[in-house]
């Protein structure tokens, strides 16, 4: 394990908080800004049409606050509203469509679920957390870990059965050391606020389109359903610039904090391997797993492993087309394992 990698991560970490807080709330700004722009276009051409005035009269009149910008009102409402949603039902809305139930020390079912729950409970005295993330197995057979939370005392940790199942104990816990890493850096936040924030986005703007599109009223308002279905094909490369901006460091820092609580390279490589192989090996079966759950293009950025490396196709939006995750062979380069 080259030791200039640890230092540097062990060195920056600390910085990385900043820099995850300060982009969370760039990503909660733009979402709001988005909201605002689509209620400000909505007033204009509802005010140009009623009141059968130019659209540079239609825009002087918002401004001048000499019409009222209802629209305007109720989408930073709408956005408002669905951030405090995001913050509050973050656990149920990351775990959406999935089979779960919550592991605890009083409810472990198996050995491997005790040894699941006492390497945590280890890992976060090791990892100088305060508080123990919340455990939820997920029913599932593809290899998968996440963590999320906007913050450490709302944090929790999710794994599949398939992962729990597939892995040594060793490799268990350097997976959970790399979740608890993600928790310290702080960037659970940033993802969750970008993974379900845009599908939110997205989801608003097809409902508002489909409404329209079957709408008796459609031929009247050819003008708003321009702007919407418009709105529809651009808003999707906005949600593609947000996931872009979670940068693929985390994952390399998550890695890099993984080894420093658990002194084992060789671990996490030998898990992050396994899980790779094991979605090429069962490409077709996990293809439609992952897809019979559903929503999981909200889980996709936080995943330890983003499926689609491995050429799984998810049917979700133009998102998918990139990845946040930097290729398995520089994770493991960077762990000091060799690849051929």
């Amino acid at each position: 394990m080259p030791n200039n990698f640890i230092t540097a991560a062990a060195a920056n970490w600390r910085q990385q908080l900043s820099i995850n807080e300060k982009r969370t709330k760039t990503v909660l700004g733009v979402f709001i800004l988005i909201y605002l722009v689509v209620g400000l276009i909505i007033d204009i051409y509802f005010n140009a049409t009623l009141a059968d005035v130019p659209i540079i009269k239609a825009i002087t009149l918002l401004l001048t606050f000499k019409a009222p910008p209802i629209a305007s009102i109720i989408m930073v409402t709408i956005a408002i509203v669905s951030i405090a949603i995001t913050f509050v039902l973050y656990d149920k809305i990351m775990l959406l469509g999935t089979t779960y139930r919550e592991i605890t020390e009083k409810n472990a079912q198996s050995l491997e679920e005790k040894q699941l729950y006492n390497a945590m409970a280890e890992l976060q005295i090791a990892a100088g957390l305060r508080y123990l993330p919340k455990i939820y197995l997920i029913d599932a057979p593809y290899m998968n870990a996440f963590a999320s939370g906007y913050s450490e005392k709302s944090a929790m940790v999710a794994i599949t059965t398939g992962l729990l199942s597939k892995l040594s104990r060793h490799e268990l816990q350097a997976v959970m050391a790399h979740e608890l890493s993600h928790i310290k850096h702080q960037d659970i936040k940033l993802t969750l606020a970008i993974s379900v924030l845009s599908n939110i986005m997205l989801i608003a703007i097809d409902i508002l389109f489909r409404s329209m599109f079957f709408s008796d009223r459609r031929k009247r308002d050819d003008g708003i359903f321009i702007i919407i279905t418009t709105l529809r094909f651009v808003l999707p490369l906005l949600t593609v610039v947000l996931m872009l901006y979670l940068s693929r460091t985390r994952e390399f820092m998550a890695d890099a904090g993984s080894v420093e609580l658990t002194r084992d390279n060789n671990a996490l490589a030998s898990a992050l391997i396994k899980i790779s192989n094991d979605h090429t090996n069962n490409q077709e079966a996990y293809s439609q797993a992952y897809n019979a759950v559903g929503h999981e293009d909200i889980r996709r950025a936080a995943y330890i492993f983003d499926p689609t490396q491995a050429g799984i196709r998810l049917q979700q939006s133009m998102a998918t087309l990139f990845s946040t995750h930097p290729p398995l062979a520089a994770r493991l380069q960077a762990l000091g394992v060799k690849t051929r």
